[in-house]
């Protein structure tokens, strides 16, 4: 386990990178023409940067980000 010390600019900082992070991963994932293999890789990289962004967020900004576990079993 590592521990860091952010002030609160580096923290809105970071905030800001994985929301964005998140966001591009969910537009990959909702892509057709990516393969399934690929898009295997980005759900697991996905659970990891929302375990994280989950951290710093608040609920209601959690929520925006949390995928439905049925909608990903009926997709594949």
């Amino acid at each position: 386990m590592l521990g860091f010390l952010f002030n609160e600019r580096e923290c809105r900082e970071l905030d800001y990178v994985l929301r964005k992070e998140l966001d591009e991963m969910l537009f990959d994932l909702n892509d057709k023409r990516i393969d399934q293999e690929i898009k295997g890789a980005i759900e697991s990289r996905y659970k990891v940067i929302f375990r994280m962004y989950a951290r710093l967020a608040t609920p209601k900004e959690i929520s925006k980000y949390a995928r439905n576990r049925n909608y990903q079993a009926q997709k594949k």
